[in-house]
């Protein structure tokens, strides 16, 4: 699944840093965004806490609510729809799912409306606006340079 956004250090060391500081009490590095001061406690703090800030701060907080919400698929369509289909892509309010066959896909088309409910009752309104259903994808039949157009398949059987 793909979540569409600003780029991203693929090794997360820039956000680890940051909570790091944070954990530590000191400043964090001068950065775009007006940022609030950390301040300083002789309490340890929980790494969730400050971690959920800067989920926060950076504005994650929608795309991460999804990936938590998706990783919960099962529990959204059912364990005999989640078996047969997977969350594919996100990105604008739309929600792509690939079903393994043409029946599961108009299955899940036909809940489509009740999931859409589902999940802007977990993520709060106008997160997911519509699910688009697809089913599973057609081989490609096409081997090589010289190959027939038009014959399909029925060439490679003798």
């Amino acid at each position: 699944m793909t979540i569409e956004g600003p780029e991203h250090d693929p090794q997360g060391l820039d956000l680890a840093k940051r909570i790091a500081r944070a954990a530590r009490g000191a400043a964090p590095k001068p950065a775009p965004k007006k940022r609030r001061p950390v301040e300083r406690t002789d309490e340890p703090t929980v790494l969730g806490d400050l971690l959920k800030e800067v989920i926060a701060e950076e504005g994650w907080t929608r795309e991460v609510s999804v990936h938590q919400l998706l990783a919960r698929w099962p529990a959204l369509v059912g364990p005999v729809n989640a078996a047969h289909s997977v969350p594919e892509h996100y990105a604008e309010t739309v929600l792509t799912v690939r079903a393994e066959s043409s029946t599961w896909a108009t299955s899940l088309r036909s809940i489509a409306p009740q999931l859409v409910a589902v999940l802007n009752e977990q993520l709060g309104q106008g997160t997911v606006s519509r699910v688009i259903v697809r089913g599973p994808e057609a081989p490609n039949w096409k081997k090589g340079k010289r190959s027939v157009p038009g014959r399909g398949p029925r060439d490679t059987y003798g």
